[in-house]
């Protein structure tokens, strides 16, 4: 994933005229320091201005999160498209596509940016595809509530930043890469993608090592390549396949078994909370408390408290 792009915006003169003066727009938000794979996750915020865009490796999303609609003129692929855009309204920019765009009213969006090469390798092992066929469809704006969930999901995690959510993120960039190659990828040669069978799930020679490594890693920072690695497949069939097999998603599973450690831990130890967040793979006090009280219902030092409370001996 290319580093953050800076980007030179040229204002409007209340909305009609474009003046010479130009402005550095960066992110108010950006996933470049947490280290996540072959996804760029920003939120911006811009006065009326308009821009040109042009990435080589990244095909780019763009979701509005604007209150009010904005009167958006754009051209891509030798194509212009001039509408409002509203909240919830998406874009979509295949790599290699220079993009210009002009807006006449304040404009807040969350743009990702998604590596192609990325998404040549899922189209190849996850769906069978030669990737030197697939091509990427341009979209001027469009409504999509699978999509718009997945951007606001990682969005989401974006603003908690959490370093132990590295897994929960390959996750929706697996969903997100299938998603876009099944609705708005074609095949040339052929009429659209090929479905895939997940029949079975994982067996228990792939399950098993894959189990004994979350438990024996659980205060890692884990990774779905990682555990895909361990089962033999690719990260996209793993997860599909984990889920059959045990009924929930890879990164739900290990979440499960964190609050199950941490709860081990507040009746046998002494430890502090600080100390079992981390030995159960939360980054803080506060992340355990967040995680463990949406599982249980109650928090840490409450579930530690009832349980001294029942085990206290009755005269």
């Amino acid at each position: 994933m290319d580093a953050a792009k800076t980007r030179r915006v040229k204002g409007l003169q209340n909305g009609l005229g474009v003046e010479n003066a130009e402005f550095t727009c960066l992110p108010t938000r950006s996933s470049q320091e947490l280290g996540w794979e072959h996804i760029q996750v920003e939120q911006f915020q811009h006065p009326p201005g308009e821009c040109r865009i042009a990435s080589d490796a990244d095909h780019t999303i763009c979701v509005s999160l604007a209150a009010r609609p904005v009167r958006f003129l754009q051209i891509k692929d030798g194509k212009t498209h001039s509408s409002l855009y509203g909240k919830g309204d998406i874009s979509i920019t295949p790599a290699q596509t220079p993009f210009f765009a002009r807006w006449q009213d304040d404009d807040h969006y969350v743009e990702l940016r998604l590596n192609s090469g990325f998404m040549a390798t899922v189209a190849q092992e996850s769906l069978q595809l030669n990737p030197d066929r697939i091509e990427l469809i341009p979209e001027f704006r469009l409504r999509d509530g699978r999509l718009e969930a997945i951007a606001l999901m990682l969005l989401d995690e974006l603003h908690q930043a959490n370093p132990g959510g590295q897994l929960y993120v390959e996750s929706l960039t697996n969903l997100l890469t299938v998603h876009l190659l099944r609705q708005y990828a074609v095949d040339r040669p052929k009429a659209g993608p090929k479905a895939v069978d997940f029949a079975g799930g994982l067996r228990d020679r792939q399950l098993l090592p894959v189990l004994s490594y979350i438990h024996e890693a659980i205060d890692q920072d884990l990774r779905l390549a990682d555990l895909a690695a361990i089962a033999g497949l690719s990260p996209f069939h793993f997860s599909h396949q984990f889920k059959q097999a045990m009924g929930v998603a890879p990164y739900q599973y290990v979440l499960l078994q964190r609050i199950e450690r941490a709860k081990q831990l507040l009746r046998h130890t002494n430890h502090s909370i600080v100390e079992i967040a981390l030995l159960c793979g939360f980054n803080s006090h506060s992340h355990l408390s967040k995680q463990f009280r949406q599982a249980t219902g109650t928090t840490p030092s409450a579930y530690r408290a009832s349980i001294i409370v029942t085990n206290r001996p009755t005269n």
